[in-house]
């Protein structure tokens, strides 16, 4: 089957080797110049049996793969997600789950679980490691305890504290001589699987140096009897925990809970103590949106900062596809360093809106930028065009106006939109492919975006600002509704398509600049109002919007008129034959409705 045209979509990446089940595939760079990646796989699914942990090489940049080698054989206890350290002798370290005792059920809820007793196992046991002198081409055949100290939630947990559970998606960092490796601990197993948690650090001042693992010493932080939870009021999931160190020696961790947002929270003491935690907002002060899903940061070599997540207020595990991107520059605080975060992009999707991609990686080399993801049962490496994530750290200053792609730019004198235009032919989204022996569709992944100043004297609803509508409905058209909001609504003649705005962006009265952007490749709608993407707020989970994968096209009328019932002013119309990407519908915004009144950030 052909590739989509079309970068963001997974299937056009590089597959992983796995043995069916693929997860968190992970990856350091050898002193041999390959990349080893990490996975835990297995015959069947997440948590049954046979699972187990493996690594393959790549020295193409992730293009071909090498034979699985196993870290842990899949005929023993279940060995389960796996994370790498690379020492400055070339050694790698892999540190994972392994079920040491061979427990085949542990004590859960009832309900779910009948009788009390869950039979999934991988989440519990020892925290342990093997190591690599050639590269992760053969492992130790010994493996070490990591001994992690006990906090109140293990020791409220229904054993006691004498089986602890707990496992890991972090991967570990070196900062300042030291090593530390992430752990998420949990109090219980029940509603949802795990039903408290909190993360930890375990740091090791010997590892980079100590050549014989029984050596190795481990100290647990944070200090006292808890770790990293949510703020105040939160909910008891907070697990998943990403590192970085920022350029002062601070550090950010970022996770996962399910209360609608991440968690985020800073140490400037090398991880003994934490700032109180709080959920994640953006640089404009607006909280950001996310489900129980994993939602990692990464410092790249120029000292920014990648954020992967899901934006949308889910509380489950659900809905991880499409996957956006924000980028992080450094700004400084009286209390050191923080990192200040762009608005979102769309970096990944998959044609399938169940599909889920998680549990990622980010790889940059030579200029290059690569994202690594799971489905849980195919890994994939992806080549990031550089320019979304330049685009990204840039929305800060950029106040430019992209005529890439541009079919209309009205007025051309200063004043107002005219109220009949000449409609401009937009892309086809879904022709037929002649080339196909059975004439069927081909999905061209195009788009298009209107990008305007507009002024509603009152935000009545049925005002129609834009209509390019024939008299049975096919073209497309832009009006207010009953919330307070402006909508699209597109339509080829067989099916319609709509989505607004957020409630609360518009202003009557108030000049606006409000960009539709329509991504033809996650069949995404989604509307960035006055420099800010629409997330859904308070008023609903997802402020963006999926249409038809059937939709043909939206060419209407030859005509595009304003409609008698709107009152206000168009005072500047852009229509592109692509979609926007955020970071140009800001630098759009900056510019003003002339494209050259650069606005202050």
């Amino acid at each position: 089957m052909d590739k989509p045209p079309d970068w963001r979509n997974i299937r056009c990446g590089w597959e992983i080797p796995s043995e069916k089940y693929s997860d968190q595939p992970y990856i350091v760079k050898t002193d041999d110049g390959a990349w080893l990646c990490v996975l835990t796989t297995g015959p069947g699914r997440e948590g049954q049996a046979g699972q187990h942990v493996v690594t393959t090489r790549s020295t193409d940049q992730g293009k071909t793969w090498s034979e699985l080698a196993d870290v842990e054989p899949s005929d023993g206890p279940e060995a389960s997600y796996a994370v790498l350290l690379k020492v400055p002798s070339g050694r790698v370290y892999c540190f994972y789950n392994h079920n040491t005792d061979n427990l085949r059920e542990v004590l859960a809820d009832d309900p779910p679980y009948k009788g009390g007793k869950a039979k999934r196992v991988d989440s519990q046991g020892y925290y342990v490691f093997k190591y690599s002198d050639d590269h992760g081409r053969t492992w130790s055949g010994k493996r070490y305890n990591i001994p992690v100290r006990e906090m109140e939630i293990d020791r409220e947990n229904p054993y006691g504290g004498k089986v602890r559970y707990f496992w890991n998606v972090g991967k570990p960092f070196i900062h300042d001589g030291a090593a530390y490796c992430s752990l998420h601990k949990v109090g219980g197993v029940g509603e949802g699987f795990f039903t408290r948690s909190e993360g930890v650090l375990l740091k090791s001042e010997d590892i980079l140096t100590e050549r014989d693992p029984e050596k190795i010493t481990w100290e647990t932080l944070p200090d006292g009897d808890a770790g990293l939870r949510t703020p105040p009021g939160g909910g008891p999931i907070a697990e998943e925990q990403s590192y970085s160190v920022l350029s002062d020696g601070s550090f950010y961790c970022v996770y996962r809970t399910v209360d609608g947002h991440p968690c985020f929270a800073y140490s400037r003491d090398g991880g003994h103590t934490w700032t109180e935690p709080q959920y994640k907002r953006y640089a404009d002060g607006r909280l950001m949106k996310h489900p129980r899903a994993a939602n990692f940061a990464w410092k790249c070599p120029n000292g920014k900062y990648i954020y992967w997540f899901h934006s949308h207020g889910g509380k489950g595990y659900e809905d991880r596809n499409p996957v956006w991107l924000c980028g992080g520059v450094e700004v400084d605080t009286a209390e050191g360093k923080v990192i200040r975060w762009s608005q979102p992009e769309i970096v990944l999707y998959d044609d399938d809106p169940y599909i889920r991609m998680s549990y990622p990686d980010l790889v940059a080399e030579d200029g290059r930028y690569f994202l690594i993801e799971t489905q849980k049962d195919v890994a994939r490496v992806h080549e990031v065009d550089a320019e979304v994530l330049e685009g990204l750290w840039a929305q800060f200053e950029n106040a430019s106006m992209t005529t890439k792609g541009l079919l209309l730019s009205l007025p051309n004198d200063g004043g107002a939109v005219p109220k009949e235009i000449d409609m401009p032919e937009l892309p086809a989204f879904l022709p037929r492919d002649s080339a196909r022996g059975n004439l069927g569709a081909k999905d061209l992944r195009r788009g298009f975006a209107i990008d305007m100043w507009i002024r509603f004297d009152s935000l009545e609803a049925g005002q129609v600002a834009l209509d390019s509508r024939t008299e049975g409905g096919q073209g497309l058209a832009l009006q207010t509704t009953t919330r307070g909001t402006v909508e699209i609504v597109l339509n080829d003649g067989r099916t319609e398509n709509r989505w607004d705005c957020d409630t609360g962006m518009l202003e009557a009265g108030m000049l606006h600049h409000v960009a539709v952007i329509v991504d033809g490749g996650p069949k995404v709608i989604s509307f960035v109002v006055d420099g800010k993407v629409c997330d859904g707020g308070e008023f609903r989970q997802f402020g963006w919007g999926r249409f038809s994968p059937n939709l043909r096209h939206v060419n209407g009328s030859k005509t595009l008129r304003v409609g008698p019932s709107f009152k206000g002013e168009i005072k500047a119309l852009r229509i592109y034959d692509r979609y926007l990407r955020t970071s140009e519908a800001i630098g759009n915004f900056r510019a003003g409705p002339d494209g050259r009144s650069a606005r202050k950030p």
